[in-house]
């Protein structure tokens, strides 16, 4: 099939609008649009009219959720906060919205991930995440100290407009307090007063929040499992154990001393209570005969013959019962020795 190279070299030229692959120009642009646009309906343009007036209409009105405000921004710059409900503001590109959780609580993990929350939750864990728990104590020992972060929005103004990445901040400012807590106590402070070290660093961070006006309030920190490092939990466990161990030597010897001591103790009191007692009576008893005598030597001094008589007696009669056998001589009696062997008789009888 022959080609007639100058026939396509003119449509060519033709379709173009000029000469080969120029083109067109812009006036020849401009007066098709002009042709173009007045060839449209007057319906039609009413209905582009009543479409962008829709579109500007839908956009003053917003509703904002019971756990949210709305915070107003005109041409960008802060202007009102709105309550929940369905609000009304400028049209779009006058006024902005955005809302912010103020009701939610958010949380922040350190140390793990949740994968599969539930009521068997699922964690992740790793070096990447076991970076931010792992931490020195103060008394040089290392510790995994995993935690979470719950806070809300206090402040939706400064949430959103005085810090750049209120998450990175809190992520930062959670794990500089808690640091500086743990570095103050030892390895088994912090495995063993969880809830006390939770606090103190709750404290410190909320601190360091307003400092940094970052319009949040820390709601709770709650620390997980403390551990130490999985290549020395072995040695970790053994020195725990003995430790324990100790503990239960001590506890035993405590019980132990808890029962000989007081009882040596009562014993020791009641012996001091027996000789007080021995001594009150007989000092209670020499000041009876030191009494009884005085009366003696007074009822003697009045009538010395009969008190001497009457004293004699009584010594008699409480001496005279006590002698054995007797014999009664006469005073004028020369030969005692028949007496005496009768006596050695009854005697070998």
């Amino acid at each position: 099939m022959s080609w007639d190279w100058d026939k396509l070299m003119e449509q060519k030229k033709s379709s173009s609008g000029g000469g080969f692959g120029t083109p067109p120009r812009m006036e020849d642009v401009l007066d098709k649009i002009k042709g173009a646009r007045g060839k449209f309906p007057v319906s039609f343009k009413l209905l582009i009219i009543a479409a962008v007036i829709i579109l500007l209409a839908s956009s003053c009105f917003y509703t904002v959720d019971v756990d949210e405000v709305g915070v107003i921004q005109r041409f960008g710059r802060y202007v009102r906060v709105t309550q929940p409900g369905l609000n009304f503001k400028l049209p779009r590109f006058i006024e902005d919205v955005s809302k912010v959780k103020v009701r939610y609580v958010f949380k922040e993990e350190f140390g793990f991930r949740t994968v599969e929350p539930g009521v068997r939750s699922r964690f992740a864990s790793g070096p990447t995440y076991e970076s931010e728990s792992l931490m020195l104590t103060g008394d040089l020992n290392v510790a995994v100290v995993p935690w979470i972060v719950q806070y809300r929005v206090k402040d939706p103004y400064n949430f959103l407009f005085k810090v750049r990445n209120v998450r990175t901040t809190l992520r930062d400012l959670s794990e500089s307090a808690m640091r500086l807590v743990v570095g103050d106590r030892s390895i088994n402070e912090v495995i063993s007063k969880r809830e006390e070290i939770a606090s103190e660093a709750a404290a410190f961070l909320q601190k360091e929040l307003d400092d940094a006006e970052t319009g949040i309030q820390v709601v709770t920190i709650e620390m997980k499992r403390t551990n130490v490092p999985e290549p020395v939990q072995p040695s970790f466990n053994e020195v725990n154990q003995a430790g324990q161990e100790k503990e239960k030597l001590i506890y035993q010897a405590k019980e132990e001393y808890n029962k000989v001591i007081p009882a040596a103790m009562g014993e020791a009191e009641k012996t001091i209570r027996s000789a007080e007692g021995y001594s009150l009576a007989l000092i209670n008893r020499a000041k009876g005969d030191a009494s009884r005598f005085v009366d003696l030597y007074q009822e003697y001094a009045k009538a010395k013959d009969i008190t001497k008589r009457r004293l004699y007696l009584e010594a008699i009669q409480e001496i005279y019962p006590k002698i054995g056998t007797k014999y009664l001589l006469d005073a004028d009696m020369k030969n005692l020795l028949p007496l005496l062997n009768l006596g050695k008789m009854e005697g070998a009888k």
